[in-house]
């Protein structure tokens, strides 16, 4: 008798448990044919967060921009692996060549996050290799929000910049090179270890090519 009780009990415990199991397993398939299709009967409510986006632009701007900065500009060029004015020029370069980094006002009326908020994300992120969600700290800005401006940054410095500095160097640049290297106790001399003087087709066809070396 005791033995059929038991059974009994077992039964309908796995019977409840697969039924619990199948309802779940029904729910999740709606959920995933609901994200399919588009469409569901449910409400949908996008979860937001109050990062304090503001309050951290005015923290940002009283730590290293503001007349009476906390940190001095030794600290701010080891932070952000470049001096002030150059950080600031950037900025002013980018708002200039692209409106996503200008202060805008986001869809709630709130302002959005400001050009030195994300500015200091895509540097930090570029400086130390951190991880998007990271700057999150202290910029609060978010994981994705930081990627994107890690993609704008480098692309509108690429295009606004591109041409002056991702170049090769001209004489101006060697004798300005000389200068530092003679005042640092380097040997005043630069050596352009290959100069080739082929074609392309020479390459392929291996014939002999000419290697003249060069001082400066």
């Amino acid at each position: 008798m005791d033995s059929d009780n038991s059974n009994n009990y077992d039964q309908e415990f796995w019977e409840l448990v697969e039924k619990e199991f199948m309802d779940d397993s029904d729910e999740e398939e709606q959920l995933q044919n609901e994200r399919r299709s588009g469409s569901s009967s449910r409400p949908k409510r996008r979860t937001t967060v109050d990062r304090g986006r503001e309050e951290r632009h005015n923290r940002l701007f009283n730590d290293y921009f503001s007349e009476n900065p906390v940190y001095t500009d030794v600290q701010f060029r080891r932070r952000f692996r470049m001096h002030r004015h150059v950080f600031l020029r950037i900025v002013d370069a980018l708002g200039n060549h692209d409106e996503y980094f200008q202060m805008r006002v986001d869809a709630t009326g709130k302002m959005g996050l400001s050009p030195l908020q994300k500015c200091t994300s895509a540097i930090r992120m570029l400086a130390y290799g951190s991880p998007a969600d990271l700057v999150d700290e202290y910029v609060r800005i978010g994981e994705s929000t930081s990627i994107e401006c890690l993609e704008r940054f480098v692309k509108g410095v690429n295009v606004v910049f591109g041409a002056e500095y991702l170049r090769k160097p001209n004489n101006t640049d060697v004798e300005h090179l000389l200068q530092m290297g003679e005042s640092r106790g380097f040997p005043a001399v630069l050596i352009r270890i290959l100069q080739q003087d082929y074609k392309e087709e020479q390459v392929f066809k291996k014939n002999k090519f000419i290697v003249n070396f060069k001082e400066i």
